[in-house]
């Protein structure tokens, strides 16, 4: 297990792992579902998968879709792909608007949980533009820039 250097980096740690905690213990009311599409949405949860609201997009509070906006913007003017020191920098900016939508964070119920299935595997990809090898820099970006872009087909 590496030992997170940046206590940025370990607050994020910190945060996320406290959110999940909490998403587990919310329960959403007034919500009703056949057996089939109570196992179906279960097994999704395990998997920690995306899924639809009933074949509908989430609503995410604006400052979620802001920040994921703000991350996209980060990406598409992000220029300097042969330096890993670039990616380095990428990453910084990019932990700052995670913090902030994790921070702003007011979804409940099945939209929070939805909404941080698309934010956790985020954490692995930002780490991979910290890394010393220009590659792993590449790979990470690509990998985010494709994640992120799925937003909007998930939440509105």
């Amino acid at each position: 297990m590496k030992i997170i250097k940046n206590p940025f980096n370990l607050i994020l740690v910190f945060i996320a792992i406290t959110l999940l905690i909490s998403c587990g213990k919310q329960k959403e009311e007034n919500h009703e579902h056949s057996q089939s599409e109570k196992t179906e949405e279960h097994q999704h949860k395990e998997e920690n998968n995306l899924i639809l609201n009933s074949g509908e997009l989430w609503i995410a509070n604006m400052e979620t879709t802001q920040g994921i906006d703000n991350m996209i913007a980060l990406m598409s003017s992000f220029s300097d792909k042969e330096s890993v020191e670039a990616y380095a920098k990428l990453k910084t900016s990019l932990d700052k608007e995670f913090g902030t939508i994790l921070k702003k964070c007011t979804m409940k119920g099945e939209s929070h949980d939805q909404l941080h299935n698309f934010l956790v595997p985020m954490q692995e990809m930002f780490e991979g533009l910290a890394s010393s090898d220009l590659k792993i820099c590449k790979d990470s970006y690509d990998t985010l820039n494709d994640h992120l872009k799925e937003y909007p087909k998930y939440f509105k």
